[in-house]
């Protein structure tokens, strides 16, 4: 039978060096910073492949048919609430103005405002809730059954087939919508300050003559294009990708990435807004 050892035997021996302590916090945002990482990496990957596979002239009668649902169907709302956005940026600022004398300068308010600004964020984020939730949800119910995997078996690339068409469309009818949306904007702005409030007509119109300059349009146009790209990948990756979802399964994971889609959208678009307008100015 072997001795049993003695209290300094059975202790650590000295070279084993301190034990490390963990930090919760610190360990928590290597983590999330990780999957963020891998998130925006996969993300990238997803539109790259996407964007590569858009050239191709076969694809021509399915962007139209897209250019139609995610441009055409969404022109109403839009003009909608650029109208009502336009009539209360009229409003606010011919109250303010008065205050300093500076009413002949509302036309120059309005307009770049909205060109510069406000046209391609409400835009992005109304084209997003009316065409990036259906394509998500629309791509996820697919994914669920099983009708993605069916063209993968048919030697049908499903990225070109589904997401490349929209993608497409998407830049086309983003910077088109834009335009729209400035146009009617600067209209409600008329009607709110100079027929309702009394501002004066001449003044209003020659002010936005004299102020918009075409890198201003340029600037609202290339916000329409980065913000096309996000809504539009990531709307399709969040519908493509329903399958891999940890929280969900079956038709309650279509009606979480759907979800995330429009949350994520509205983010990502307010975040890229920030950055395009600090490379602009």
């Amino acid at each position: 039978m072997e001795p049993r050892p003695d209290a300094d035997e059975r202790a650590d021996p000295p070279s084993a060096g301190p034990r490390r302590r963990e930090l919760p916090g610190v360990c928590a945002l290597g983590r999330f910073g990780l999957r963020l990482n891998a998130s925006l990496g996969a993300l990238a990957l997803f539109f790259l492949q996407a964007l590569w596979r858009m050239f191709h002239w076969r694809q021509l009668p399915e962007i139209l048919q897209q250019i139609y649902f995610i441009g055409a169907k969404s022109a109403s709302i839009v003009a909608l609430v650029g109208f009502f956005t336009g009539m209360v940026l009229g409003l606010q600022l011919v109250y303010v103005m008065n205050k300093f004398g500076a009413v002949g300068f509302l036309g120059t308010a309005v307009a770049l405002a909205l060109i510069r600004e406000l046209g391609p964020v409400l835009t992005a984020i109304m084209i997003t809730a009316r065409a990036g939730s259906a394509m998500a949800a629309e791509i996820g119910i697919q994914r669920i059954s099983e009708q993605i995997d069916a063209l993968q078996t048919m030697r049908i690339d499903p990225l070109g087939f589904l997401v490349s068409p929209r993608l497409a469309a998407g830049l086309v009818s983003f910077p088109i919508l834009t335009a729209i949306f400035d146009l009617i904007g600067i209209l409600g702005g008329y009607v709110s300050g100079v027929i309702l409030l009394g501002a004066n007509a001449g003044s209003y119109l020659y002010r936005i003559d004299a102020s918009v300059d075409w890198a201003d349009v340029r600037g609202g146009f290339l916000k329409a294009l980065v913000f096309a790209a996000i809504v539009i990948t990531i709307s399709c990756f969040q519908g493509f990708f329903t399958h891999r979802r940890t929280d969900s399964h079956g038709s309650k994971s279509v009606s979480l990435s759907t979800t995330s889609a429009v949350v994520l959208s509205c983010v990502w678009i307010l975040i890229a807004d920030y950055v395009v307008t600090s490379f602009l100015l």
